[in-house]
């Protein structure tokens, strides 16, 4: 296949035929990662729950329960529920992880710090929205799609998410200047 034809490649896919789910993957690999990325602060991590991903997607076609209409949708609704079930586990069983890196010798020290604690601040705000507004944001910001992509991936219309990313830039805000001002 020279141009990358999704309905093709959904009828191909229920056969799992090796070279279709081979293009699946180098298709949609760097978007699934993306979503992913946006959403848990950890490159190793992303990577392992996007590949996850493509397991569920051979999985769920071998039990004749994969995408029938869209397999970029069903793999961002995938990634969306991992991620989530891994914040779920993550917030039962909080873990906190040592850098294995130094801090190089030519940075300055404070500049380094600064932006890890905003890192650490803008990460405790994110994990106080719902799943729906933290799935918005990284459909908008994550994954850079328009509001009627977004819309659509959504199954909402593009006024709603409009409301919906108004509501929570708004309480992004506000947990920032709580989290900062105390």
């Amino acid at each position: 296949m020279t141009e990358f034809d999704d309905t093709q490649a959904l009828t191909n896919l229920q056969n799992l035929d090796s070279q279709i789910v081979g293009a699946i993957y180098d298709r949609y690999f760097p978007e699934v990662y993306r979503y992913v990325r946006y959403r848990v602060d950890d490159d190793q991590l992303a990577e392992d729950l996007a590949s996850d991903v493509f397991m569920e997607l051979l999985e769920a076609v071998n039990k004749r329960r994969g995408p029938q209409t869209s397999l970029k949708g069903w793999l961002i609704a995938a990634a969306s529920n991992a991620v989530n079930d891994h914040l779920r586990k993550q917030y039962r069983r909080p873990v906190s992880e040592l850098s294995e890196s130094m801090a190089d010798q030519n940075s300055d020290i404070s500049t380094c710090v600064d932006s890890r604690e905003d890192a650490r601040v803008m990460r405790a705000a994110l994990t106080l929205l719902t799943e729906e507004q933290q799935h918005v944001l990284a459909l908008r910001f994550g994954q850079g799609y328009s509001l009627e992509e977004t819309a659509t991936r959504m199954e909402k219309n593009v006024n709603a998410v409009k409301a919906l990313q108004f509501r929570a830039l708004a309480s992004l805000q506000r947990q920032i200047g709580e989290v900062i001002h105390g």
